[in-house]
């Protein structure tokens, strides 16, 4: 076993998910500072030599471990894995970092030090924070980030979190304790799913300011095309999962209608402005009951979402 290193008297975990990174795990590997104490490398099935590379440097250094995994589990699965290592070796502060060398271990303080002071339960890396994050990010993933880290906002709960892609993370023990690992989900929107869950049993979460890094040799696997009408679905689906859950099985909130009658009244306007344009379109008439009905639908779902949004965002606001 090796020694405790330890940050703040706390046990530090770093897990490392790795799919095809022979090209930059060894270097990802070798820029992690002393004071981590155990790093989980969990090979996800790779088709390349990444596991023999890795393998190799754990006999050097002690510290290092690894789980491959038989099957791609996806990025997900392969955090779940390390989470669940983590875990069982009782670690006070577990991180993720990415196994392409795209997280700068010089953040690894800053990401840490809320959850070992015990101030939150969950830290986020938030590379958004940065001037020129705009230049740094490739323009096409940057915009997708900002789209989904806005849904992400609604279905969490946790408002103030503005990166909500990001991977490098820090979780408590106890965070880890309370989850069901298994029911996370394994694809690339894990992070927003973890929020959902955290958000459930009203743990405090916290955005770190990061310093994104790119052109470095990685190749992003991740097709925004086909991952974000993914996301947008489990965002959805988790929205309401998390109200059922928070809002009427553990404490009873008002906001759960606001929220659903929004909902159907914006849903209801969804026809009505289609019959409304089919009619305007085929006779160069707007029939007035359709305008009016369709006005009532927009401006009263409009103003009950805000209510609820106002509702969700004060209860949660001691949530960071």
């Amino acid at each position: 076993m090796p020694v405790e290193a330890m940050y703040l008297e706390k046990s530090v975990a770093v897990v490392i998910p790795a799919y095809n990174e022979e090209n930059l795990i060894g270097q990802t590997l070798s820029t992690l500072p002393d004071f981590v104490d155990r790093v989980i490398v969990v090979n996800d099935a790779s088709k390349d030599n990444t596991s023999a590379i890795v393998q190799e440097i754990a006999k050097k250094n002690v510290r290092v471990i690894l789980i491959d995994h038989e099957r791609n589990e996806g990025v997900g699965g392969a955090i779940v894995t390390g989470y669940k290592k983590a875990r069982e070796m009782k670690t006070d502060v577990t991180v993720v970092m990415a196994g392409d060398g795209q997280m700068d271990p010089n953040d690894l303080p800053y990401i840490i030090e809320p959850v070992a002071r015990g101030e939150v339960d969950y830290t986020k890396g938030n590379r958004l924070f940065q001037g020129d994050a705009w230049k740094m990010i490739p323009h096409h993933r940057y915009l997708g980030n900002s789209f989904l880290s806005l849904l992400t906002k609604f279905a969490s709960g946790y408002w103030h979190i503005a990166d909500s892609q990001t991977g490098y993370t820090a979780i408590s023990l106890m965070a880890l304790t309370k989850l069901d690992l298994d029911g996370i989900y394994k694809s690339y929107g894990m992070p927003n799913d973890m929020l959902i869950k955290l958000n459930q049993f009203d743990f405090r979460v916290r955005d770190v300011h990061i310093s994104p890094v790119y052109n470095i040799g990685e190749k992003s696997k991740m097709k925004l095309l086909r991952v974000i009408p993914r996301i947008s679905w489990l965002l959805f689906t988790g929205f309401w999962r998390r109200l059922f859950f928070k809002y009427v099985i553990k404490d009873f909130h008002p906001l759960v209608f606001f929220y659903a009658f929004s909902f159907l009244l914006l849903t209801v306007s969804i026809p009505l402005t289609i019959r409304l344009l089919y009619v305007w379109a085929t006779t160069g008439i707007i029939p007035s009951i359709n305008a009016m009905a369709l006005i009532f639908t927009v401006i009263s779902g409009l103003q009950t979402l805000f209510f609820g949004m106002w509702f969700d965002m004060d209860y949660n606001k001691n949530l960071r």
